[in-house]
Formats: C-alpha cells, sequence, structure tokens
C-alpha cells in the first residue's frame, strides 16, 4: 500500500510480475477531501458528489502517484465495449486499451471487479470494469482480443477489489446467464443464506477466472478482497448505495526504467 498522512491518496501496488515499464495501482477510499457519504478519495464525477472535491481527488492522485497524463476516463455502462484509451474520452465503454507509453487506461469500480491485463512483452495494456453483466456479455474476451488479436501473444492478468463471494447475493437470472453458455460456471455460485432457491451469492473472480483461461490466459493474479466488508478501504455501492468510486489504473512508460506505481 502506498501513501502518506490522511491527506495523502492511499493505492494498492498489484503484486504481478508486469514486465518492465508496466505500472498499475489500484486507490482505496482513504487521502481524499470528499465529504461524506463520499468522504475521501472518491474519483467518480457522476456520483453526486461535490465537482470541485472530485477534481481535486484527481489531481491529488495525478500528483502523488506521478502519472505521466490525467487518466483517460470512460462513461461506463456495464456492458462489453473496450476501446482505445484517449481516442475519445467519456465515450460509452467499459475497458480501455493503449500501446501508447504516457497513456493512463482507467476504470471506476465500487463492487464490480477492475480486471487489468498486460501483454508479456509490456507492448499494450487494458483496464476492464467487470460487473456481471459485463462478464456475461463477454468483456474479458473483447479485453484480451484488443491486446492480442492474433495468436502468440502471452497475456496476463490482475484481479483488483471486487465485493466478495460470500456478499455479492444475485436472482436466478444472473445465474442463468452464465451457466447456459457455460455449465461450468456454475461453480461460482452458491446458495445464499436466505436459503431462498432462487438466491444466491457469485463469486465475480472465479467467473472471470474461468472466462480468461478461456481466453487462453495462464498468467491470472489477485483477487480474494472484498469491497463490502472492508468498509475502511473500500467504497461498496451494495453496502452503502450512495458512495464514491476507487479507480484501477495502468499505463506504460516512455522507457524501461524501474520504480514502484
Amino acid at each position: 500500500m502506498k501513501g502518506g498522512d490522511t491527506d495523502t491518496p492511499r493505492w494498492l501496488i498489484p503484486q504481478w510480475p508486469a514486465p518492465p515499464g508496466v505500472r498499475a495501482l489500484s486507490t482505496l477510499r482513504r487521502g481524499g477531501v470528499s465529504r461524506p457519504p463520499y468522504d475521501g478519495l472518491n474519483l467518480a464525477d457522476h456520483v453526486g458528489d461535490a465537482p470541485q472535491a472530485v477534481q481535486e481527488n484527481r489531481a491529488r492522485l495525478q500528483r502523488a502517484a506521478s502519472l505521466p497524463a490525467a487518466p483517460c476516463w470512460l462513461r461506463q455502462v456495464h456492458g462489453s465495449a473496450v476501446v482505445e484509451a484517449g481516442a475519445a474520452r467519456k465515450r460509452p465503454a467499459d475497458g480501455a486499451y493503449t500501446r501508447r507509453p504516457g497513456v493512463v487506461c482507467a476504470v471506476l469500480t465500487a463492487d464490480c471487479l477492475p480486471l487489468l491485463l498486460c501483454t508479456a512483452d509490456g507492448a499494450a495494456v487494458a483496464a476492464l470494469h467487470c460487473g456481471w453483466r459485463g462478464l456475461a456479455a463477454g468483456i474479458v474476451a473483447a479485453g484480451v482480443a484488443a491486446l492480442a488479436p492474433g495468436p502468440g501473444v502471452e497475456v496476463l492478468a490482475w484481479l483488483g477489489p471486487a465485493i466478495g463471494p460470500q456478499a455479492f447475493e444475485v436472482g436466478e437470472e444472473v445465474r442463468q446467464a452464465f451457466v447456459q453458455d457455460d455449465p461450468g460456471a456454475a461453480a461460482a455460485f452458491t446458495p445464499a443464506a436466505s436459503r431462498r432457491r432462487d438466491r444466491w451469492y457469485a463469486d465475480l473472480y472465479l467467473l472471470a477466472r474461468r472466462q480468461l483461461q478461456a481466453c487462453g490466459v495462464r498468467r491470472i493474479h489477485g483477487g480474494g478482497l472484498c469491497t463490502w466488508r472492508e468498509a475502511d478501504a473500500f467504497y461498496s455501492f451494495r453496502r452503502d448505495g450512495v458512495t464514491g468510486r476507487m479507480a484501477t489504473l495502468i499505463w506504460k512508460v516512455a522507457d524501461n526504467s524501474c520504480g514502484e506505481g
């Protein structure tokens, strides 16, 4: 975890064997100026927070993390579109990729799964926003295809903070959206504590892993956190309703110089 005092943005650094020149981070909710119920480092400008607070939080993050440019924010719609970062800012999409140094791909989450991808040679990187609708619609395959359009390109993946499999309760329609095309996806659903036959706990991490493996991605890292349970560290829409958003970022540096971030 990075960050200094309470006024400094805090973030996680992915623990994955990304190649030299690839940088990534996933923010925590601490270290910003937003007031309750967005208290902390809210980076979303569409959730009702004061615009000046969001602007200040984004500026603080860019300075503290030494970002090479402002992140390329998307207008996320829980779909499967993956676009080139910076080509058109705030366009409807749930994933962004780039092959250019200094371009920062970004997704915002507060329970949905942020998924980072990079090629093993560091030539391309991507950030995906994976809610259950996006996963069911094929955003993982779209993201992998954007980075590795041909055979022989190895892709690495990192699963960021998401709602955990003991907290994400869904209906039968969500389960069916996955098992109708992949019967093995039933392993990602367990009966909810209410014991109603039509309610399930869904494991976003396992669903994403299955889809990554189906795309030929074998080097998968991260997972295991729960935004719903860890209120001090993460925003959670399921837990709080009106709340902020964390950002998960990935970019390439201009050379192969090493350093955290």
